[in-house]
């Protein structure tokens, strides 16, 4: 051990305990081991091999440009709000301008609505398997979290309402809840969620909603356009409910970071001050492209939702009909997440299918304990590479 010029031993150097003990990515320890690797297929990641639209790209370039390279207001630049706003409102009620903020991506919305209302000692209740974000998030501000999981069988992943409610006791500060849900495509019923904002308003539970996927809706009955059921529609604009959205996934857009959230106006001066110390703004070109995306992408949009419920389908009855694979349609999102006879261990089991199979999957262990057992592939791309995605699986699990 090295001795300072004072003669005392320098203490480790280590980051703050909550911190180093946030669980790490599992799906990128998986990602990690297949870089380098010859002809893998990666559907690991919630993505589609597609590129962002040209339309949209086009903004982006014509923003770059005209100069569009400063910092805007904190909360989003005008446009964008209202054009949010506007979008929000047709799909969900009306929604003033000063209820919408944008960000620097969704994830980043999720850490800022964190931040707003949950703090040290606070409980947060979460519904799993989930997204590793959302779990870890409050725990990074010092709060505590419990999860409540969905139940797998015959009808695939749903909720037991009795078990959630029963969890979000009166020193409840916060409820983290992902629906369409990543990894199990789960959707939340329009009678469940209005249950849970009931005995949440009842107890002073603050809701913080992850509706990234709301675009992404196959159940019921659900027709072109169809949407995914939200707090939006049930809750007013000025109750402790914040929804978080993304332009990721509805405009292909991951790689550009940008998000926004739905929120009371009340709190827009103190999230102003969060966003200012965590990222100021988001970038001022990918904003002006954003209102084009939200503005023109509609018809795009409705086009992508159809082609992936064509890739859902076409992936669970090929996957169906391979021995020792337990797998349900989901109603959301753009994951199957299914069983695999045997497998104890789903992160050894990924990396083993990346090593000797050349397929990438996220180990369903990643989502939490609830996941073990289960692996995660997004469809979100053409129906021949999903065809050689299970081709390979096929091949591994007969070996």
């Amino acid at each position: 051990m090295s001795v300072s010029p004072s003669g005392f031993a320098p203490a480790p150097v280590a980051a703050r305990a909550t911190v180093h003990h946030l669980r790490a990515s599992r799906i990128r320890e998986v990602a990690n081991a297949g870089i380098g690797l010859p002809d893998v297929l990666p559907f690991w990641f919630g993505e589609s091999d597609q590129v962002t639209p040209a339309f949209i790209r086009d903004a982006a370039s014509r923003a770059l440009a005209g100069g569009a390279t400063f910092y805007t207001h904190n909360l989003g630049i005008a446009p964008l709000r209202s054009a949010l706003a506007d979008y929000v409102g047709a799909l969900h009620g009306a929604t003033a301008l000063d209820n919408v903020v944008v960000t620097s991506a969704g994830v980043n919305a999720l850490m800022l609505a964190a931040q707003l209302v949950a703090g040290p000692g606070d409980r947060a209740v979460a519904v799993t398997p989930l997204w590793p974000n959302l779990v870890e998030i409050p725990k990074i501000l010092g709060a505590e979290v419990e999860t409540v999981s969905l139940d797998y069988g015959a009808h695939g992943w749903t909720l037991d309402l009795d078990r959630l409610l029963a969890a979000l006791t009166p020193d409840t500060r916060l409820l983290m809840i992902n629906s369409p849900n990543n990894p199990t495509g789960w959707v939340m019923s329009r009678a469940d969620q209005q249950a849970v904002l009931a005995h949440c308003r009842r107890h002073g539970i603050w809701i913080i909603a992850d509706e990234v996927y709301e675009r992404l809706y196959y159940g019921g009955d659900a027709g072109e356009g169809a949407i995914a059921p939200s707090f939006l529609d049930i809750a007013s604009r000025d109750e402790r409910v914040i929804c978080v959205n993304s332009f990721s996934k509805a405009w292909l857009m991951t790689g550009w970071r940008l998000g926004w959230m739905v929120l009371p106006a009340a709190l827009t001066d103190d999230l102003g001050k969060l966003v200012e110390y965590n990222t100021s703004c988001a970038p001022s070109f990918v904003q002006e492209a954003g209102i084009v995306a939200v503005r023109e992408g509609e018809a795009f949009t409705r086009g992508l939702v159809g082609r992936l419920r064509a890739a859902r389908d076409h992936l669970v009855g090929a996957l169906a009909a391979v021995p020792g694979v337990d797998v349900h349609a989901p109603d959301g999102a753009m994951y199957v997440f299914f069983r695999l006879a045997g497998a104890s261990d789903s992160l050894a089991l990924c990396k083993q299918l990346v090593r000797e199979a050349r397929l990438g999957l996220a180990p369903g262990s990643a989502f939490g304990d609830e996941g073990e057992g289960f692996v995660r592939w997004c469809y979100a791309c053409d129906a021949a590479r999903l065809d050689d995605g299970v081709k390979r699986l096929r091949g591994f699990l007969g070996r």
